[in-house]
């Protein structure tokens, strides 16, 4: 095995609001294309922010999205979602949803009601996964995944836990379904502690430090809020958590697709995407409120 390299760490940069209800920051695509993070399309993450009680929630009204899936991991606070299609439900800490627009679907997202009256900590990731060209055109599904469906792994020596959300880990598979192959984990490690990760060398790897610090390798420190993502020249890494830890990782197979994006659409020719306008605009993503 051939240690795996970082290509860049990128800090958090100036956040900006989605809708009234997601301060993030956007670092897919950000400082790398949707290319060279295929099939990682887009990750904005909203860090720790404290939002102020309010009886009228706040979020993202109705928009579409066609051509890929969004996956919403909350880590604190609670978001309420619904869509054209029937999904819908509320997601608190420690779960996940994802939605597959695929063929076309609208939706909206808000701050869950009750917790919007009390308000507090909010810190989530939002993810869209590509599609491939003949999954675009599939129906729109939902999953909702509960944090107590997350299978977890431990690590040796009490180092920590593996919460797999998609892919698989030392023969434990989590339960989220996917179109191509991804692993999705997030990785709790303790102060002082170290594990190693093993990807197909061809994958696309990055990880998000969602809290504390780690050294990867044993020379690279990755800062709390820092994005690394890593090269192709190697299969394994290593990471040292230097406080308390929680790391998303993110590994996945490029579907080495041509990519068309524009606002809410990803495809893969410029017609498609004048076509996904015109579902649209005609209203063949359904109706909703």
């Amino acid at each position: 095995m051939k240690i795996r390299s970082i290509e860049k760490v990128t800090k958090p940069g100036t956040p900006h609001f989605v809708g009234d209800g997601f301060r993030v920051h956007n670092f897919i695509p950000g400082t790398s294309t949707m290319k060279r993070m295929d099939p990682f399309i887009m990750l904005d993450y909203n860090s720790k922010y404290t939002f102020p009680p309010t009886d009228k929630p706040k979020g993202v009204g109705v928009h579409p999205h066609k051509g890929f899936e969004t996956v919403t991991i909350a880590y604190k606070g609670r978001v309420e979602h619904g869509d054209s299609a029937g999904g819908g439900g509320v997601i608190g800490e420690g779960d996940v949803q994802w939605m597959t627009a695929a063929s076309g679907i609208l939706h909206k997202e808000f701050h869950e009601t009750e917790w919007s009256k009390t308000g507090g900590e909010f810190q989530m990731v939002q993810l869209w996964v590509n599609l491939t060209a003949k999954d675009k055109l599939g129906p729109p599904k939902y999953q909702a995944i509960s944090n107590a469906e997350i299978k977890r792994v431990a690590l040796p020596d009490e180092a920590g836990t593996v919460e797999i959300i998609a892919g698989d880990f030392n023969g434990q598979s989590g339960p989220a379904s996917t179109f191509s192959s991804i692993h999705m984990y997030n990785v709790r490690l303790k102060k002082g502690r170290r594990t190693s990760l093993t990807f197909p060398r061809h994958y696309t790897t990055s990880i998000l430090m969602v809290e504390g610090n780690a050294k990867v390798n044993d020379t690279t420190e990755v800062l709390e809020d820092h994005f690394a993502l890593f090269s192709s020249d190697g299969d394994t890494f290593k990471i040292e958590a230097l406080s308390d830890s929680i790391i998303l990782v993110l590994s996945g197979e490029p579907l080495n697709e041509p990519i068309a994006a524009h606002g809410p659409f990803v495809m893969n020719t410029q017609q498609e995407l004048i076509e996904a306008f015109q579902d649209f605009n005609s209203g063949k993503f359904g109706h909703f409120e």
